[in-house]
């Protein structure tokens, strides 16, 4: 009896729904999502650290807003149907895969593996010519 109390428990908390990977300029950034559909919990994680948590929510459809690199993001929690939702990634005002095409627009990316160190990613933004290198932005002239 504890034992199937126990793998209820993991069970229940175990809530993930979305992952998306939004590619910035420091990199591309890991978007964990939790939606506990029984308590309303919400859970925002990106790359792994946690960034929010609301464990008991009666409204369970509605927006979740979060800053990830300075860039605005909203999960839009939607009902389809009788306890089913649908998850969306808003990131810069635009849908992820609008938001997606037009980073592609406007910054270059390079992979460069360099011995003995390792590999690169190298990004180039056109619009403001920054350039950065595994995530830290380079000073250039």
């Amino acid at each position: 009896m504890v034992k199937l109390r126990l793998d209820l428990y993991n069970a229940m908390t175990i809530d993930l729904v979305a992952v998306w990977d939004v590619p910035l300029q420091d990199g591309i950034h890991a978007v964990e999502f939790e939606h506990g559909t029984l308590t309303g919990k919400r859970v925002i994680r990106v790359d792994g650290k946690e960034i929010l948590r609301k464990d008991w929510m009666f409204k369970l459809v509605g927006d979740e807003t979060f800053i990830v690199n300075k860039i605005l993001c909203v999960i839009k929690i939607e009902p389809q149907g009788l306890f089913n939702y649908s998850y969306s990634l808003i990131v810069d005002g635009q849908p992820l895969r609008s938001f997606t095409e037009s980073q592609s627009k406007i910054c270059c990316t390079w992979l460069v593996t360099l011995p003995p160190d390792g590999m690169y990613r190298i990004v180039l933004q056109k619009d403001t010519l920054d350039v950065w290198a595994n995530g830290q932005q380079l000073e250039v002239t």
